[in-house]
């Protein structure tokens, strides 16, 4: 697939859209509509993880030497809970991706939430840029199809 930018890159050749066809502007708007939507699909991916992360991290703003011996609820799937309690408050395990898991003290694993928020925050806002930069030019060759049409008409 071909990429699309409104800025100068290296090795990608620069295409007056105006010399474009109704034809080929209408494949290119076409592409930058599912370019789009995938944008849109990964950043709601993104929030979700997001707020995954945000809620871990106030979640161990709970935990505490005073929280030891209370009584929890612990999720066996996701609409089912056991009783029990809480034993050790100074680690915790977290789940790092893939079933894979790690023991951390809290401050360890509240750093790493801090740092995932941080990372999944850039790669949403690198993906917002991207989305308006092809929404840009979508919206371009949309004018240009309309003046093509119009200068089909008269």
């Amino acid at each position: 697939m071909a990429q699309i930018s409104a800025t100068e890159q290296p090795n990608m050749k620069q295409v007056d859209l105006t010399t474009l066809n109704i034809q080929q502007l209408s494949t290119l708007k076409q592409q930058l509509d599912q370019e789009l939507t995938l944008f849109q699909e990964s950043l709601a991916s993104l929030k979700m993880a997001q707020t995954k992360f945000q809620n871990s991290g106030e979640s161990l703003e709970k935990v505490g030497p005073e929280s030891e011996g209370k009584d929890i609820l612990v999720p066996l799937t996701g609409s089912m809970y056991v009783p029990g309690k809480l034993h050790d408050t100074s680690n915790v395990i977290i789940d790092i991706g893939t079933r894979y898991y790690a023991e951390k003290d809290i401050d360890a694993a509240k750093d790493y939430f801090k740092r995932k928020i941080k990372f999944v925050t850039e790669q949403m806002e690198k993906i917002q840029y991207l989305g308006l930069e092809k929404s840009k030019i979508r919206d371009a060759i949309v004018e240009i199809v309309e003046m093509k049409l119009q200068q089909q008409q008269q």
